[in-house]
Order: structure tokens, then sequence, then C-alpha cells
């Protein structure tokens, strides 16, 4: 008798034991997000961010210098208002100041490796491959979305779905995403579609590749945000569901990316739209297992390397226009959404703060400004030097003078003479390709950029209280901003590589980072 109440105590311990493990298991998968959104800023840092807060408070009647104004919720950023903030090291297997293709590799795949490598090892002769943390998604159920304001083959946005020992194989990457099976890519377009970007790369025919994984390339406004309309995800004319979109905006630069924001075309669509339009498409309104949602607001980067606050600026301001999106989303969704803002280093060596200003800060020279580098460089730039040659020194060049005026809103008479003499000595090199500086120091100043516009937009951010150390990336540590399930994983100071390990907790990947492919 003894023996069976025994064995019924011990079958009662056991039902409750996995009863309980069955509640912990239950718990633990109610806790993980089901839309899990990841914002990486190419090339922000703190720097990126207060400058950014403060012209907004400029530019919304307020005054940079007053903390009060600093302070008011409309003048700031929607990411530096999320609840959970914490920081992460940047540096490579090499380098203390890592390139975009081992830091994006560092958060999609949780390892370091060398600067330029994709989700490779950092051998010198990378062998072995790994997977994403979206590709690892994807084959749990989740849909996938990469959108960028760059190339769709670009370092960043290649991290999450490619492999390749170097980023310039653009054409193996592109392939790469032609066959991920993602249900989503969206901003920019695709470099080298049709050849081999460099030594080592394919030469396939990506667009033919899209077509026969069952993509549907759209490259219009209008075609595009109707996908934002559950009733128009299918092609007019066709029964097929478009269930994999790549979406082109209209008008990309050179690089297949997005102009600036500063200089955003009407038939464009903004990063924030492109997300819109994105998680309308990976939204199931049945159901399903969630999304994980990449957006890169990648030229960033790019108006830093040329030292362009105010192109830094803007493209700041469209990203977190990009991260309230997400937001809108998460109070609709809130028990089930997770949302990650950060970078993935810091470029330029912006300073809030210069030598010329001390303590004070001008963001109201900033705006003077009305167009990026690069559309200066393509209009007013282009057509004062088709119009005059070398010979005319600045200061009688009364065309120029205004120009200067028109677009960056600088007044000669104003400028000390330091600075006058910088404009006149870039406007030489400019136009005649030589001045009286050394080679050395024509490097130091230009960095490889069109001597006077550079020289234009650093007088105007010095003016304002902005400075830069470099036209490359640098290595100081980057904030990281979350709100939302799991948010919490993500306070505290850690290195990059574990962000992508975050991210696999809060998605229930069981498998331990790195995960070879």
């Amino acid at each position: 008798m003894k023996k069976l109440m025994d064995l019924k105590r011990i079958h009662v311990t056991f039902v409750a034991f996995f009863a309980a493990l069955w509640i912990l298991t239950a718990v633990a998968h109610a806790a993980n997000p089901k839309y899990v959104f990841f914002f990486l800023g190419d090339g922000m840092a703190n720097s990126q961010i207060q400058a950014t807060e403060a012209f907004l408070t400029q530019r919304n009647g307020g005054q940079a210098w007053v903390a009060e104004d600093l302070l008011r919720p409309e003048n700031r950023l929607k990411l530096t208002q999320m609840p959970v903030q914490g920081m992460q090291t940047t540096y490579d297997a090499y380098a203390l100041m890592t390139d975009s293709a081992s830091s994006a590799t560092a958060f999609a795949s949780g390892i370091k490796t060398r600067s330029a490598v994709i989700n490779m090892d950092s051998a010198m002769a990378p062998s072995t491959s790994y997977k994403s943390i979206a590709q690892l998604a994807h084959e749990r159920g989740r849909k996938v979305g990469v959108v960028t304001s760059v190339s769709l083959n670009h370092a960043t946005p290649a991290a999450y779905y490619a492999s390749v020992p170097h980023r310039g194989q653009t054409n193996s990457i592109a392939t790469q995403l032609a066959e991920s099976g993602f249900e989503f890519f969206g901003g920019g377009g695709i470099v080298r579609p049709t050849s081999a970007g460099r030594s080592g790369d394919t030469e396939n025919d990506v667009w033919a590749l899209l077509a026969a994984n069952g993509y549907t390339v759209l490259n219009d406004r209008e075609s595009i945000l109707a996908l934002r309309s559950p009733s128009m995800k299918q092609k007019p004319g066709r029964p097929t569901p478009m269930s994999k979109v790549v979406a082109i905006n209209p008008v990309l630069d050179g690089s297949q990316a997005m102009p600036y924001a500063i200089d955003k075309p009407a038939e464009n669509l903004s990063l924030a739209e492109m997300t819109e339009v994105a998680i309308a498409h990976l939204y199931d309104r049945r159901g399903g297992k969630g999304f994980f949602l990449m957006v890169e607001g990648g030229k960033i980067d790019w108006a830093c390397h040329a030292n362009d606050a105010m192109a830094t600026i803007g493209d700041m301001l469209d990203f977190d226009d990009a991260v309230g999106v997400a937001l809108e989303f998460y109070k609709r969704h809130p028990n089930d959404t997770l949302i990650v803002v950060t970078g993935d280093h810091e470029t330029g060596g912006m300073t809030v703060g210069h030598a010329l200003t001390a303590y004070t800060a001008h963001y109201d020279k900033l705006l003077g400004q009305q167009n990026s580098h690069q559309h200066f460089a393509a209009n007013g730039w282009r057509t004062h030097r088709e119009t005059y040659g070398c010979g005319e020194t600045l200061p009688e060049n009364v065309a120029m003078l205004d120009l200067i005026y028109e677009a960056f809103g600088l007044n000669w008479d104003d400028l000390n003479d330091y600075q006058k003499e910088r404009l006149q000595d870039a406007y030489e090199m400019s136009l005649c390709g030589s001045n009286s500086n050394s080679a050395a120091k024509n490097r130091y100043l230009y960095g490889g950029y069109e001597p006077i516009i550079v020289t234009l937009t650093h007088i105007l951010n010095e003016s304002a209280s902005i400075g830069w150390t470099s036209y490359a990336h640098t290595g100081v540590p980057v904030p990281v901003y979350a709100q939302g399930r799991q948010a919490s994983l993500f306070s505290g100071f850690y290195d990059n590589t574990d962000i992508a390990k975050k991210l696999a907790q809060a998605m229930n990947i069981r498998e331990i980072l790195p995960v070879q492919k």
C-alpha cells in the first residue's frame, strides 16, 4: 500500500514538474516579440544626434544653446526618447576604425571579421560563411524585409542576406539577394546587376534571377505606395499575389542610392514612406509568425564622409521619421513589438563645438544651406565652372560670391581673413587644378572632395560651431536605443557582436551565434 502511495506521489510530482515547465516555456515564448525592427544609422553616433537636435531646436523657433529649448519633446529626435539606452563598441577584428562590411557582419552574424568582409571569417582568405539573424529568422517562418537609402547590394544591407570575401563583389551580393527568398527589399537600386564588380565576382543577370525567383520589381512611386493597401498587393492583370517585392525609387544617384533627403525629388519615397510600405507588405493580418525588418539610413555616412552637416542632418531627420513609423506600429502592437536603433560607427569625426566658436553655438547659420554638396556640384558649381575658366580670383568674381551666398548663406564680407584665404585656395584648386599649397596640404584640406565645395561646408559648419576631424570612420563607441518587448536586453555597455546575439535571443533563435552556413 505504501509503495502504491509513493508511486502516486512520484506521478503527481512529475505531472506538476512538466506542467510548470510547460507554463514557463509558454511564458518565455510569449515574451518573444513577434515584430522586430532593427534601425541602423550608418555613420551615426552621439555628435550626429546632438547636432540634429540642436538644429531642430533652432528650426522650431528655439535657441540651440538654451537647455529649456533643447529639452522640449518637439526638439528631440524620436529615437533619443526611447526608454532603454545602451552603448556598443564598434571596432572590428583588425581595425579600431571599422568599415561598414565588418560592422554589419557583427550586427548580423555576431562575429568579428576584417574590414570589407561580409559574413565570413577574419582570415586573410576567408573561407567560412555564416548565417545572419535575418536568415535564421526567415528559416523559422518570419517574413523579412531590408530597406536602405543606399543601393540594396551595398555593404550594410548585404550582411543580412549574403556572404562574400569582399564587399566589392557586388554582382555576387545581388545574386544572393535574388536567391534569399526575403519578402521585401526597398530603397535604392542595384549596383552592377549584370557585370562583375571586381576580380572573383560573378557576372549574372540579377534582373533575370529576380524574375525567376518570383520577385516583382517596382520602380515608381504610385505602384510602390499601393503596397500599403492590402487590396493592392497583387499586380494589375495578374492573379498571382506579389509575395516578394523589390521596390526601387525612380530617381537615384550614380551609385544607385537615393538622393540626400535635403534634395529629395517629389517622385521618390522617403525612407519613412518606404518603411511604411515594408511594414504593410510584411504584416500578416491573419496571424503568421511575424517579421524582422532592417532599415538603414545609409546616406548619413556619405554626408559625414563629405563633411556636410546639413546633408547629414537632413538624412538624420529622414532616418528618425522612419523610426517614428515603427513607433506608431508599436502603439498598435505594444506587447508584440521590439524596436532597436543604433549606428555602425561614427563618420567624419564630427564635433559639437569648434575652435572659432568656443562655447557658443550658431545653428541659425545652417539654415542658409539649401541643398547638399552633391546637388551643388551637379548644378550651381557645374554651371559656374563651365562658364568661368582659370585666372580670375575669387574676390573678383561677383557671380561666384553671389552663388556662395545663394547656396550656403555665406557672405564674403562676413568671413575672417583665414576663411577667405582658404576659399581662394580652394577656388583656384577647383578651377585650375593647382594652387600654392603643397600636395600634402591639399590632401589634408580636401580629402579627395571638390576643394571649393568641401571648403564651403567646412566654413559654414565651423561658423555654426560644428567641426570635422576626418573624411573616414572614427572609432568612438555608439549609442543604442530600444523600446518594446525585451528591450531591456539592450541596456548597458557591450560589443557590437552582442547586438546580433541579443536580437537572436529576443526572436527565440536558440542556436548559438555565429551559425555556419
